[in-house]
């Protein structure tokens, strides 16, 4: 299969998915995709998309909470 961006080779790949809306932050480990060895763009099947949504809104628990550090760029200037 060729990547539909660049027309790289594609492989199946685990990847972890993160999903942002406002300021929630969702990180959903080893989501089957197809990765292009050449761009990186990921590609989800219809079923896994679906799933993903479903994390998005919060309809599983979740296996663990992590603390992630927020950094402003804007402030560095």
């Amino acid at each position: 299969m060729r990547c539909v961006f660049c027309g790289g080779k594609v492989e199946k790949k685990l990847v972890t998915f993160e999903y942002q809306d406002g300021g929630q932050l969702i990180v959903v480990e080893n989501v089957p995709a197809e990765v292009c060895e050449s761009c990186g763009e990921r590609t989800y099947s219809p079923e896994v998309t679906d799933k993903l949504l479903h994390f998005a809104h919060m309809e599983y628990p979740s296996v663990r909470t992590i603390q992630v550090p927020v950094f402003d760029f804007a402030q560095t200037a």
